[in-house]
């Protein structure tokens, strides 16, 4: 680079460039978030799926513009470091007059990473974890509504109803009313808290998820405080609430890592996130970011909780408890409920594909509704770990399998690549120490686990019970995806019957099968459930082992019916348990 190219005034030019870049990008970013009140007024689910999935992609499409902007720039180089350094200073003076300014500090280091192929963390030109904590000040009048309780609750949902109202009327008001009313009151006269409600506090965004929106904010009185999320429904001919959720564990759900984003349009992120986290104290606030769409402030997060306490720790990175993946190593560290997958440069038999098929899995699951039954996986690139932290045997493993991925450095083990899961107990190991209630409550969760995935258009293709894992909340949730694929791309097929004796003694199948039949009759044969969990999984979920079940699901798939797997119990006054079938628009 020449002299003119390193001047004060070419720095300030690429810095205000990439805040720009940024502004660019956060303000598309909110232009979809925005898009998702029409569809839900509109009864719009497929754009509402599309905006879903373009809101997704966009981050990644906003660095390569960036970049490609950049062009030649700035060099790989010690002299190009140099340069970006003193950008790096320039464009954090710029965005300290901006709300949210980690936002601005997360793309620009995700610029910087690709710029320098960045192993592990280099302060110089990126801008390390601690620096890019969102601002939690509280939120200030604009952002949330207060309402006195002055003795007549069903006049405070009243007027909430007033305030939080959509181009689409409510279907019957005075009802609604009514149900919400009924609900917290009953909540405040429960044995737990037997106290007059004074306060509702509720956040003045909308929440919208696929078909729903959701009135989010907070009750209490003088020294009690819960959350409250008023679930709402477009019906066709008007709105109503079909749920009012009160209870921190089903708001946690809610707001879970199994599933999808929210749509939301948040002029104070991090107040919002403080808020949530207030409500939610069990949640760690990476998830809370990730749940709002802003993946990668989630990702930033979750790298700086995890490193301050490996530095705070002392134990080792062990393998984490199951059977030894075909595909993945997985190792944990037991003081922190996260698992690391890295892919095997060799897959065991018989499992077949490569590294670039599993990566496409994993992003399709990224895509995707995750239906509560999915858990959202995180990539990382060029970790960086102290060696002195890994156990003998799996530092062995990591690098005689994934020698592609692992290696040491001196004193670090580097990992090129590898996603970043919440740790759950594997579904095999839970039945082992499980009562016969819990077993039982386990298989019937597993089967309404591969129905909720299915309805989704997920067919989890490797059903054994390792590959699924229980929850804090007991919920079994799918998190290897390695063989997944869709459902409309299957071919359920029945068993043919042996024509002979000689057909039914061979080893192999004696008809041909195709590469995507599937005969789910054998499914049962390999599940491993014991006698009281087996029996409890066929009375409720038998229809799973018939192709009838499936085809029939397949075809109304690809006639367009979206089915949506509500993360709460609908009340029974308006509907039905279960997943809700959301017929197509009318155009």
């Amino acid at each position: 680079m020449d002299e003119e190219a390193h001047s004060p005034a070419a720095e300030s030019a690429i810095a205000q460039q990439l805040v720009d870049a940024f502004l660019r990008y956060n303000a598309d970013f909110r232009e979809l978030t925005q898009r998702a009140a029409r569809c839900f007024e509109e009864r719009d689910w497929q754009q509402g799926r599309s905006n879903a999935v373009a809101r997704i992609e966009l981050y990644d499409q906003a660095v390569n513009r960036a970049l490609g902007e950049l062009g030649a720039t700035v060099e790989a180089s010690e002299s190009g470091k140099a340069f970006w350094i003193a950008v790096k200073d320039r464009y954090a003076e710029l965005i300290r007059q901006y709300p949210d300014n980690a936002f601005f500090k997360t793309f620009f280091s995700s610029i910087s990473r690709r710029l320098f192929n960045t192993v592990g963390v280099d302060p110089r030109v990126e801008f390390i974890a601690a620096d890019v904590l969102l601002d939690e000040k509280p939120l200030d009048e604009k952002d949330v509504r207060t309402y006195h309780n002055r003795g007549a609750l069903q006049f405070l949902i009243d007027q909430v109803l007033s305030d939080f109202n959509f181009g689409v009327p409510y279907r019957d008001r005075e009802r609604t009313i009514r149900f919400v009313t009924a609900e917290i009151e009953a909540y405040c006269k429960d044995g737990r808290i037997q106290q007059d409600l004074e306060i509702v506090e509720l956040l003045v965004p909308v929440f919208y998820r696929a078909t729903r929106a959701f009135i989010v904010g907070r009750i209490g009185g003088d020294d009690w405080v819960a959350p409250l999320v008023i679930a709402l429904r477009n019906s066709g001919d008007g709105i109503f609430a079909d749920a009012v959720i009160l209870s921190v564990n089903d708001v946690s759900m809610l707001f879970g890592f199994t599933r999808s984003y929210f749509h939301v349009d948040l002029e104070h992120v991090g107040a919002t996130v403080g808020f949530l986290q207030r409500l939610m104290p069990r949640k760690r606030m990476d998830e809370i970011y990730t749940v709002l769409g802003r993946a990668k402030q989630g990702k930033t997060e979750r790298y700086r909780l995890f490193f301050e306490h490996l530095r705070n720790s002392h134990d080792l990175f062990v393998r984490a408890q199951g059977v030894k993946g075909m595909v993945m190593e997985v190792f944990t560290l037991p003081s922190y409920d996260v698992v690391f997958k890295v892919i095997r440069d060799r897959f065991d038999y018989p499992k077949t594909g490569s590294r670039a098929d599993v990566m496409e899995k994993y992003k399709l699951v990224f895509m995707r509704d995750r239906a509560g039954r999915l858990v959202d996986a995180q990539e990382f690139r060029r970790l960086r770990f102290p060696r002195g932290r890994f156990d003998a045997d799996l530092l062995h493993d990591l690098l005689e399998e994934c020698g592609s991925t692992c290696r040491v450095d001196g004193d670090d083990v580097v990992v090129e690549h590898a996603y970043i899961e919440r740790r759950m107990v594997p579904l095999n190991l839970y039945l082992e120490t499980a009562t016969d209630e819990q077993a039982q409550a386990a298989a019937i969760d597993y089967g309404q686990a591969i129905k909720d995935l299915a309805l989704s258009n997920i067919f989890a293709g490797d059903l054994l019970l390792k590959n699924f894992g229980v929850s804090r909340h007991g919920r079994v949730i799918f998190y290897d995806y390695d063989e997944l694929c869709l459902v409309t791309d299957c071919n359920f097929r029945r068993m043919p019957e042996p024509r002979d004796d000689i057909d039914e003694m061979r080893p192999g199948a004696w008809f041909y099968v195709g590469p995507h039949d599937i005969f789910p009759e054998q499914f049962i044969e390999f599940l491993g459930f014991k006698a009281h969990a087996k029996q409890a999984f066929l009375e409720h979920h038998s229809d799973l082992l018939t192709p009838e079940y499936w085809t029939s699901l397949k075809h109304r798939l690809e006639a367009g019916e979206i089915f949506e797997v509500l993360p709460y119990v609908v009340d029974q006054r308006t509907e039905h348990r279960g997943h809700t079938i959301v017929p197509r628009a009318h155009s």
